[in-house]
């Protein structure tokens, strides 16, 4: 007979690990969590690259715990998009960037979300998920969390040259990032500690002990849901080149933004027709499924550094960052730009190679990555096949509208300033892209910005929370599938816009959130704070 449990987590990444780690605190409940690729019990079982964080090795196209998923940002320019593929998701390959979504975020979902998504809830999750190095003392901030949130030093040249910089140019300081402040430029939280990228598995799992009630099974990956009319009852999953079933009272999708809506349309809940053209019995006619997903379209400002300025031994890629409104420094709002200085070289943190700084006097260039982070044009991801190991198509749509090309061409002109200011001549060989006659011209700007398009790798909305008459919209407040008993999902898939910041503690609170209406079933405030034992 198949396994049998109360809850199944599919996927153990930024919010599956969470989920099912708080879920299980209940005793009385078999849960099961399933992640494709390894599940490590320890920290030794993690590969190096992976726990390092002065690189993103991870991230590199063909790592074995990368998904690289193919994508196109724009017509013509090809991606490839890194996912992890591991216990601890992406957040076991990302930079460690912890930064909470702004109040402006939690004001426009709670428009569809409700109360569970107001900003004094996330602020009370965010709190109760971190353990804050800097600010736990701070109203507003947790000490007790599992996660590890620390502000690196300002000490590296860049940094120092970067704050100053932004102060030659107008912009505030913002020294708590993780606080309801003014966006300027100010340290980066950073779930890194000792050098050391502290995923979800090591937080969660790890470091607190897997409960007994916790099953959890790597190198499984999940093909379907299966459905007894319109109730979820198991997946069908791929282990050890056997197929098989494991059922479910509750069914959690956490695979992330691509996994989660691509599983959806694989189980029949999607577009209708869309659906029926790949063979696809339809379960719910659901058309938000994939479609309108927003991210972080990110370009590259490059410049080569005098000798002496890059360190590689230094155990993180980034201290600080500036955010800012494209209307100006006196502009309102959470800051809808950002601009990252990069310490290394991305050859180096993508491979960690041995660099050419100091070779023949040839100096690999540093980056300036520059973000938009409301993004106004939508993108679509579409199932190309029953097959599950056909990956869908992820069309981004990226600069498609005048508004983000304007606001990106305000950002890039903004990070040459920077590069330009006194503060940066010391460190300043040249500025190598975009050149002078490119910065001149807006045509000139936008075709650069096209042919030199990134992502930052910020995916949400391929199966939105809203109400269920909104034919857009796929899930309500708690992650459940419109029209569906016993299906949820629970990472950024739900969000109705990317975060104005990088999305990793809000994945992590998606997890908390869920899971504590999954334990009470009303209000999504648990009976307890999270991590008090049960009483019974």
């Amino acid at each position: 007979m198949p396994e049998h449990y109360d809850v199944v987590v599919v996927g153990g990444g930024g919010s599956g690990v969470p989920l099912a780690a708080r879920v299980a605190e209940d005793p009385d409940r078999r849960v099961a969590l399933i992640e494709a690729g390894p599940a490590p019990g320890d920290r030794a079982g993690y590969p190096s690259e992976l726990l390092d964080a002065g690189t993103v090795q991870g991230a590199m196209p063909g790592h074995p715990n990368n998904w690289s998923f193919l994508a196109e940002l724009t017509p013509g320019r090809p991606y490839s998009i890194a996912r992890g593929r591991i216990l601890g998701g992406s957040t076991a390959l990302n930079g460690g960037y912890f930064v909470r979504a702004p109040k402006e975020d939690f004001d426009q979902w709670a428009r569809v979300g409700g109360p569970a998504w107001s900003f004094a809830e996330a602020t009370r999750l965010y709190s109760a998920l971190e353990a804050d190095q800097d600010f736990g003392a701070v109203p507003g901030h947790g000490s007790a969390g599992p996660v590890p949130v620390q502000r690196p030093p300002q000490s590296h040249s860049i940094t120092r040259a970067f704050h100053q910089a932004a102060r030659e140019l107008g912009f505030p300081e913002e020294p708590d990032k993780n606080a309801d402040g003014e966006p300027g430029v100010g340290p980066v939280p950073m779930n890194v500690a000792g050098g050391l990228r502290w995923n979800t598995a090591l937080t969660y799992l790890v470091s607190r002990g897997v409960p007994a009630n916790l099953t959890i099974l790597g190198q499984t990956r999940v093909r379907r849901v299966l459905f007894e009319g319109a109730r979820a009852v198991g997946v069908e999953v791929h282990s050890d080149g056997k197929v098989s079933v494991i059922q479910g009272n509750e069914i959690v999708l956490c695979a992330g933004a691509i996994q989660s809506a691509h599983l959806l349309l694989l189980s029949g809940i999607g577009p209708a027709a869309a659906l029926r053209a790949q063979g696809i019995p339809v379960t719910a006619d659901r058309p938000g499924v994939g479609a309108g997903f927003t991210d972080h379209p990110e370009v590259a400002v490059r410049w080569t550094p005098r000798r002496g300025v890059v360190d590689t031994t230094v155990p993180r890629i980034m201290e600080s960052s500036l955010n800012f409104n494209a209307g100006g420094q006196q502009a309102s709002g959470a800051g809808d730009l950002e601009i990252l200085p990069m310490l290394k070289p991305m050859s180096y943190l993508l491979s960690a190679g041995t660099s050419r700084v100091g070779r023949a006097g040839h100096r690999e260039d540093l980056e300036f990555l520059v973000a938009l982070q409301e993004e106004h044009a939508r993108g679509r991801l579409t199932i190309l096949s029953a097959n599950p190991d056909v990956q869908p198509r992820l069309e981004y749509n990226y600069l498609a509208v005048e508004s983000d090309r304007q606001r990106m061409r305000y950002a890039v002109r903004t990070a040459v300033a920077l590069l330009s200011t006194r503060a940066f001549r010391p460190l300043v060989a040249r500025i190598t892209e975009p050149l002078p006659a490119v910065l001149a011209h807006d045509h000139l700007l936008d075709e650069w910005m096209q042919s030199n398009l990134g992502t930052a790798l910020h995916m949400s909305g391929t199966a939105r929370m809203g109400p269920r008459h909104d034919p857009d919209s796929v899930v309500d407040s708690f992650g459940r599938v419109h029209g569906i008993h016993g299906l949820r999902v629970a990472d950024t898939s739900i969000l109705p816009t990317a975060p104005r910041r990088g999305p990793a503690a809000t994945a992590v609170l998606i997890g908390e959130l869920v899971a504590g209406h999954l334990r009470t079933g009303a209000s999504g405030r648990p009976d307890r704070a999270p991590g008090q034992p049960t009483t019974r």
